[in-house]
């Protein structure tokens, strides 16, 4: 991904954006061994080699990867118990990752991987209210007005939820399936959510986070996200008013 070089700069902690601007027109900074004194000029963090002062500037490229996660494994860097992580199937990368937000030990699909702080809290903060799509099993057949009530906010543990968009997909002979679709981030919220209502998860998988989906990626694969599926996301997190890309499957009731 290219970034304009004052941008870079600052990021590896050289000086300000504005100090850094003054170094590239003063003729102090070469990229690749040529000297550069255009503002606009964009650097690949991957293959271009920075200098100041004949000094080499040392900054991680920034990293996205959407994993698969399967149930079993947890999202965290490091455990004392020895227990399987998340970490362990991203292989061949670098760069020191770390997951964006969490899933729950026995919850699958996608969760996203990063080594960029501002695009982790940009997608985690609640104040930007990034839409995470789900696809939950459930005990039994939810009757109207239950899901009524967590459409429109129902009183957990730890306070009121805010409105959740439901549809049906598919009723089977003693469960149902049900697209779930809610911004905020607590702590096993959709299991809690629907034990409420006297239907208890059986299974979850995350689908989507904003406009990204998982789509054909397969449990514990992983890739890179494309330059534009992380603008696209960065560009949700910047509007929190605006709905990420939820669609109603099956009929609601």
């Amino acid at each position: 991904m290219l970034e304009r070089l004052q941008k870079v700069l600052a990021k590896a902690g050289i000086s300000s954006r504005r100090k850094c601007e003054n170094l590239i027109r003063s003729g102090r900074v070469k990229v690749n061994g040529q000297r550069v004194r255009e503002l606009g000029f964009k650097v690949d963090l991957a293959r271009d080699k920075i200098e100041v002062d004949g000094r080499p500037v040392q900054i991680e490229a920034p990293v996205y990867v959407m994993l698969n996660k399967p149930r079993g494994y947890i999202c965290t860097v490091y455990d004392p118990q020895g227990r399987p992580k998340v970490t362990d199937l991203v292989s061949g990368i670098p760069q020191r990752i770390y997951p964006v937000g969490r899933l729950d030990v026995d919850t699958e699909g996608l969760l996203l991987l990063t080594n960029d702080g501002a695009f982790a809290y940009a997608l985690t903060h609640p104040k930007h209210e990034i839409t995470k799509t789900y696809l939950a099993r459930v005990s039994g057949r939810p009757r109207n007005r239950d899901l009524y009530h967590l459409r429109r906010g129902i009183m957990l543990s730890d306070g009121p939820t805010a409105p959740a968009r439901i549809a049906v997909v598919k009723k089977e002979a003693n469960t149902t399936v049900l697209r779930v679709a809610i911004h905020e981030g607590r702590k096993r919220q959709i299991r809690r959510m629907f034990a409420a209502i006297g239907h208890p998860v059986l299974e979850l998988k995350r689908i989507a986070i904003g406009p990204l989906s998982l789509g054909e990626l397969q449990p514990g694969e992983f890739r890179h996200l494309t330059p534009e599926e992380v603008e696209k996301l960065k560009k949700a997190s910047q509007d929190s008013k605006k709905s990420a890309g939820f669609s109603c499957i099956g009929k609601e009731y």
